[in-house]
This record gives C-alpha cells, sequence and structure tokens, in this order.
C-alpha cells in the first residue's frame, strides 16, 4: 500500500523536518498552480514522471518555470530517450497518480526502481513546495530538508540544470 498523506506527514516529522502545508483546490497544471505561487513564498515545482527507452525511470523535480526540453535531456542526465511514465507506472513505483507526481512521492519507491534529477535552479530557494501525495494541498519544506528527505528515502539526487546553462546547484 502507498503512503498516505498523514504516514509521510508522519515519515517527515520523525525525520525533524518542519513542514508548513495549506489546503487548495486540486491543481495539475503549473498554469493553474499559479495563483498558488503568489500567496505561497519559496519555490515551486513541477515534477515529470518519466521512462527511458532502456526502462529506466527517472523523476525530475523541476522549479515550476524551468523549461524541460525531453529532446535533449537524456544527454543531461545521461539516459536513453525519455518519454513521460505511463499512468499505471506511476502509480506502481510512486504511489500517485498524474496530477499528484511530487518529490514527497519517493516515500514510496522502496525497491529504489526512480533516478531523481533535481533543477539547480530551485535550488536557490531556501523553502521549496511540493504536494503531499495529493494535488488538493502544498506542504513547504527547507530546501537541504526536501534533500535530507530524499536521501532517506534511499535517493541520492542529481541536481544539474535543466536548462542546459551547466550552472550546478
Amino acid at each position: 500500500m502507498p503512503a498516505t498523506r498523514e504516514t509521510l506527514l508522519a515519515r517527515l516529522k520523525e525525520l525533524g523536518i518542519a513542514t508548513e502545508t495549506i489546503e487548495h483546490e486540486a491543481v495539475f497544471t503549473v498554469a493553474e498552480s499559479e495563483r498558488l505561487e503568489r500567496d505561497l513564498p519559496g519555490g515551486h515545482t513541477k515534477n515529470l514522471f518519466l521512462k527511458d527507452a532502456k526502462g529506466r525511470l527517472f523523476l525530475v523535480v523541476a522549479q515550476s518555470h524551468t523549461p524541460v526540453d525531453l529532446k535533449s535531456l537524456h544527454k543531461l542526465i545521461d539516459s536513453a530517450r525519455l518519454s513521460f511514465g505511463k499512468p499505471e507506472l506511476l502509480m506502481e513505483v510512486l504511489g500517485v497518480p498524474a496530477g499528484s507526481v511530487t518529490a514527497l512521492a519517493l516515500i514510496n519507491d522502496d525497491q529504489k526502481r526512480v533516478s531523481v534529477v533535481v533543477d539547480s535552479r530551485l535550488m536557490g530557494y531556501e523553502r521549496i513546495n511540493c504536494h503531499p501525495l495529493v494535488n488538493t494541498a502544498t506542504t513547504s519544506v527547507a530546501r537541504d530538508d526536501l534533500i535530507r528527505f530524499m536521501r532517506a528515502c534511499g535517493h541520492e539526487p542529481l541536481v544539474i540544470a535543466l536548462d542546459g546553462s551547466g550552472a550546478a546547484g
């Protein structure tokens, strides 16, 4: 069974990670979440669940306005050509439906099937806002705590400039 929002928040607390969560209407796209960005300080994310031509899985956690070019991303992360992972695979691996993809879903990847790629632009924010496994709320965590959470889930994130600028975080 995938973790629930309550299980996730309890795990964050157990790790000593302070969070702040706000409730809101369901948001499925960056465009729909623009109003939240005005009201919530910190970096906002867009998350892509990808599969390469060799079957490797990736979770890309980008700053909401960073352009992500799927045609060239594979060169930056040393993978085969990339496409979006199917919703069924997303649910199987990260335990969330399409529209609720989040870095916090790594809590459900107990088999370590996903490689995590983080946008260096996102690392410029002290606080990062993520869905807590549902797209009807947003949870804010400190940048370093988010990385610590990823590591506690067994994932060492690759931090790169997704816009191809070469800047690392």
